[in-house]
């Protein structure tokens, strides 16, 4: 994803599916090839649950899975189908944070995996219903997925899944009983999942596909006994860090019978988290026994901020042309309504968006539905750059999220940052800092990327008036990948805002730190040394950005000699 822009790139040209497919299919093929069958001896009893990733460690340890998990992520990040959406992410994040600190709290990650694994939660824009853990703490969320829960319990309750499919170490017991084949493997699939996709189009794809399941068919019935008792395991762990974290235990149930009504359907494909997750009756069974067999209701606190999330991953996952406008008729009926104006910046920070009059199409039913379906339509109109009409329907979200004077703070603060993107996209700048201005206070990754993109186009505009913002952009930045080095979006932002600022050789080094924190580690050697060469210029002479410049080239260079050695000593995942 492009950014500073807080959302994806508008394309027509490539389906999304065929693109979302590559990430799925790169970790598929990835812990497919790597699955080997258990020893007998490993085989639980459906009554004993012991921990089963107790002994993972004798078998790959804990540093090579990070390793695994790192080399994968750099293929991920540069895939087209891999998501940086700042709003939506962080919403996502909002979830797992808790989520592993109970983790933390119950034990279940050791001091040895919480030093080294990176708990991080990414998305990837595909329709199927599907979340993934990849060796090294990464999981991997399908927009489908969120898009198909009705609360953000149900979406803890996978969350949580997967975390302790981690936390066990259930990855490293798959691929640890013939490591260094594993490890090969492991890499030699992606190389070639790769290949066939710039090559072939599906057709390789399915040909990859083949090749690699073809090998193992003698194993699979083994493999998918071994999971099951993994899958009984995560439900148990992840019910104790899902209860622990404060999330209604209702929603893991809840999402177990949505996915046994779900494998009716599982035919056309949109529920490949069943084919990886078996569910089972005793799984289903003990999902509901833990609840006392009582009906307990699914929590819905926040019910309107998850509606928002939900509109925003079913308008993300499918940004075809003629998808996007059957988002935007969510509120068809309300846009030809004549007497409803315009949704209108604030004249002071503190004032409300203008009123609008109640539209038959969002009296139908409830506050959470018609709020997603404003939301939808007003995000679908911006992409679709169907200016009035996302004034129309922004409007509409900004009423139905303050009426029946029972305000929603999160939601209404959703729906602002939605008419901060969709006023800036457009160059209405003075109208989106009118928008932002009860925003600035907060150092949240959505508003300082949403700032930094106001403050570029404004810079762009007219870049002496804009000195105050782009210098308050770029502090709060610098601030921010202080903490977050790896964030690869904060520092094209910084970039492209140094840039504006004539600060080329500060522009180039951030430049590189994107590539850096990509995974591109000889894209960013290469923005290093072209940084080097203009730090020789009298008029591009800045001492201690040089310094900067110099010291991570040493680093960067060294780390890529590393994994070159490692490769040709076929220690390492690129063996």
């Amino acid at each position: 994803m492009p950014l500073p822009a807080p959302s994806p790139r508008h394309e027509t040209r490539r389906p999304p599916r065929r693109r979302g497919r590559r990430v799925a299919a790169i970790v598929s093929a990835a812990l497919l090839l790597g699955a080997v069958a258990p020893p007998a001896a490993l085989a639980q009893s459906p009554n004993a649950l012991p921990a089963l990733g107790d002994s993972a460690s004798e078998d790959l340890s804990v540093g090579t899975e990070r390793e695994i998990g790192i080399q994968i992520m750099r293929i991920v990040r540069r895939d087209p189908a891999y998501l940086d959406d700042p709003m939506l992410l962080e919403y996502v994040n909002e979830i797992w944070q808790p989520l592993v600190a109970a983790a933390r709290k119950n034990g279940n990650i050791t001091d040895e995996i919480d030093l080294r694994y990176t708990f991080e939660a990414f998305l990837v824009r595909e329709r199927s219903v599907n979340a993934f853990a990849l060796p090294g703490g990464f999981v991997g969320v399908h927009l489908g997925l969120i898009a198909m829960t009705v609360d953000r319990d149900e979406l803890a309750a996978v969350l949580a899944h997967e975390l302790s499919h981690v936390t066990q170490r259930h990855i490293a017991r798959s691929i640890g009983v013939s490591k260094q084949a594993s490890l090969l493997g492991i890499v030699a699939t992606i190389l070639g999942v790769l290949a066939s996709s710039r090559m072939g189009g599906a057709s390789g794809g399915n040909a990859a596909a083949a090749a690699v399941t073809g090998g193992r068919a003698a194993t699979i019935q083994a493999q998918l006994n071994f999971s099951r008792d993994m899958e009984r395991e995560a439900d148990r762990v992840g019910y104790g860090v899902l209860t622990e974290a404060g999330f209604t235990p209702a929603g893991m149930a809840a999402m177990f019978d949505k996915l046994e009504n779900a494998s009716r359907l599982m035919d056309d494909g949109n529920y490949p988290y069943l084919r990886s997750h078996p569910l089972t009756v005793e799984r289903i069974g003990e999902a509901r026994a833990r609840l006392g067999g009582a009906n307990v209701p699914v929590y819905t606190g926040d019910i309107l901020e998850h509606a928002i999330a939900q509109a925003r991953s079913r308008v993300l996952m499918d940004p075809r042309v003629e998808s996007l406008r059957r988002m935007q008729d969510l509120d068809a009926d309300a846009v030809r309504a004549p007497e409803v104006p315009a949704v209108a910046a604030p004249r002071n920070p503190d004032a409300k968006v203008e009123q609008l009059p109640d539209v038959a199409v969002f009296g139908i039913g409830s506050r959470t539905q018609r709020l997603g379906a404003a939301y939808a339509s007003a995000l679908a109109s911006t992409l679709l750059k169907d200016w009035q009409r996302a004034d129309h329907a922004l409007g509409i979200a900004f009423k139905v999220a303050s009426e029946d004077g029972k305000p929603d703070p999160r939601a209404e603060r959703a729906v602002r940052l939605l008419a901060v993107q969709s006023l800036t996209d457009r160059g209405d700048l003075d109208r989106a800092l009118a928008m932002l201005a009860p925003l600035r206070a907060e150092m949240s990754r959505p508003v300082l990327l949403l700032q930094a993109q106001l403050a570029r186009s404004l810079g762009a505009r007219d870049p002496k008036t804009a000195q105050a913002e782009l210098r308050d952009s770029e502090d709060r930045l610098q601030t921010w990948v202080a903490n977050h080095p790896l964030d690869a979006s904060a520092w094209k932002a910084l970039s492209d805002l140094w840039a504006v600022d004539g600060q080329p050789l500060r522009a180039l080094r951030a430049e590189a730190e994107n590539e850096y924190a990509l995974g591109n580690l000889p894209g960013a050697i290469e923005r290093l040394r072209a940084g080097q060469r203009m730090a020789r210029t009298a008029s591009a002479s800045d001492y201690i950005e040089a310094s900067v410049i110099d010291s991570r080239l040493r680093a960067i260079s060294a780390e890529m000699r590393a994994i070159i050695e490692a490769q040709q000593k076929g220690r390492g995942p690129g063996g």
